[in-house]
């Protein structure tokens, strides 16, 4: 299971009350379910997917009258059986939840924003959006930026939003990301205007965006997503929650509302508490299970076919290609390079999703490479001078302490690093060969399509001269595959091409 920050306020143990004030009716009791950056219909060692998700949603609707569901983004990709439907069924499965909230996370552009407006238009559940912008200043696809929901008496105003990160981290095209704290006070006040008595910031923002909102202290409840942690923090105004990934958990979220009187004034208080529920614990309902039984039969018979076998142990866990040089990211990154013929390759850790390990002697298969890879990329070849490679492997370790994708795996060169330095001087010394990088030599760069077009903050590579362009290109998956098919085994090892000096 994917390691995962814990970060619980010390006030939610005690369930945090506020304080004793006269009531003048009998205070309001709303649950809401949150889960987020759940792109994968089945369960993986007996956590998460939809039928273990479902399993919870009817124990909690059974437990309590009055229950809102929210997801917090991360829907369509990158599963992998998006790779071959861009997620329309992941949209159809959602369109069996009573989801109440759903909000645009990052992957929901993968596939390009007129794929984004295909999703949302076979969705049939309310999607939100105030912070999203087509080129003109209309709302993305006309998107609502807010909705109230009324429970018992009391309006909730959700509001929905997603990182500007995207631009770089996604394919949104020419879509505008608006700043999420002007953004957030600006609906909040809307909100307010019209009556809500709770502001709910549903947000697919990172950790750092997320305390810039919760220190704002404009909205009263954030539910989040993007960082695949299990976290909840209260501090007796603003509650923020996040609930891991894949439904492996979610967190219920029980309100207690009243409103009391305080001479002439009525005002409304609140209080929560929080249950993180690890679906572990409730057996998949067997209705929903059928239907992911289908889809997996359906890729079984296209995926489950040996192509070959790894004599040395892999491990494509998210800290891991991330953070340093990782034997899944060598294999990947010299099969592209050798099949595009290049001096040399960058690929970057955030599009290697699988998220586990593989013993030595595993028989790879198609559908692990597809689950590896499963953007769909492709594989160009640039041309670029040593000083855009090195700028290129710059902007690679630039967030390392972060976790972030864009971090390189890397084939035809060693790199050395200092993480202690700040970002842009990082790189310590690249060798080719055996030898200095040359800033004026031409190197042939194999990468992918993503990259290539700026993704990740890799802008330099769009100076690069195109010898393979996307439209030329093959899929990098099958690049992969092809590359263990030929050699039948494959026994890539850590060995060195991104070393630390400290």
């Amino acid at each position: 299971m994917t390691t995962r920050r814990w970060i619980i306020a010390a006030a939610v143990l005690a369930g945090m009350t506020l304080g004793s004030v006269p009531s003048w009716a009998e205070p309001v009791r709303v649950k809401l379910l949150q889960v987020n950056d759940w792109d994968r219909f089945e369960e993986r060692n007996g956590r998460g997917g939809f039928a273990r998700f479902v399993a919870i949603l009817k124990a909690e609707n059974a437990a309590a009258d009055d229950v809102l569901v929210v997801h917090a983004g991360d829907a369509i990709s990158p599963s992998l059986l998006s790779g071959f439907d861009k997620g329309a069924h992941m949209i159809d499965l959602l369109n069996r939840v009573p989801l109440d909230v759903f909000v645009l996370g990052n992957h929901e552009f993968d596939f390009g924003a007129d794929v984004t407006r295909q999703r949302i238009a076979e969705a049939r559940f309310p999607i939100l959006n105030a912070n999203v912008k087509e080129p003109d200043g209309r709302s993305f696809a006309d998107l609502p930026e807010s909705r109230i929901v009324e429970v018992g008496g009391f309006k909730f105003g959700f509001f929905g939003m997603t990182t500007p990160q995207t631009k770089e981290i996604s394919s949104p095209g020419e879509l505008r990301f608006e700043d999420p704290l002007a953004v957030a006070a600006a609906r909040t006040k809307a909100l307010r205007a019209q009556g809500a008595d709770l502001v709910v910031a549903v947000t697919h923002t990172g950790f750092e965006e997320d305390l810039a909102l919760y220190r704002q202290g404009a909205v009263d409840l954030i539910l989040t997503g993007h960082d695949h942690d299990v976290r909840i923090l209260y501090n007796g105004k603003v509650a923020m929650v996040e609930s891991g990934s894949q439904a492996e958990f979610v967190t219920a979220i029980e309100l207690t509302l009243d409103r009391v009187k305080e001479g002439e004034r009525t005002r409304v208080v609140w209080s929560p508490s929080f249950r993180t529920l690890d679906s572990a614990a409730y057996p998949p309902d067997p209705e929903a299970k059928a239907l992911t039984d289908a889809l997996e039969a359906q890729l079984a018979r296209e995926l489950d076919v040996a192509i070959g076998r790894t004599s040395a142990p892999l491990d494509s866990r998210r800290a891991v290609v991330r953070g340093q040089e990782a034997a899944i990211g060598n294999l990947i990154a010299d099969a592209i390079r050798v099949a595009v013929d290049a001096d040399l390759a960058i690929v970057n850790g955030g599009g290697i999703r699988g998220d586990r390990q593989y013993p030595a002697d595993q028989v790879l298969t198609r559908r692990d490479i597809l689950t590896e890879l499963p953007f769909g990329n492709k594989t160009v070849k640039l041309a670029l001078t040593g000083a855009q490679v090195l700028e290129a492997l710059e902007n690679g370790f630039s967030q390392m302490e972060q976790g972030a994708g864009r971090f390189p795996q890397v084939s035809g060169m060693r790199v050395a690093i200092d993480p202690r330095r700040p970002a842009g001087q990082r790189v310590v010394e690249v060798l080719v060969g055996g030898a200095p990088l040359d800033p004026a030599r031409i190197y042939t760069v194999a990468t992918n399509d993503f990259l290539a077009r700026g993704g990740d903050g890799y802008s330099v590579l769009t100076r690069g001269k195109q010898l393979i362009d996307p439209a030329a290109a093959l899929l990098m998956a099958s690049q992969v595959i092809d590359y263990v098919a030929q050699r039948s085994e494959v026994a890539p090892t850590v060995e060195g091409r991104i070393r630390r000096v400290e």
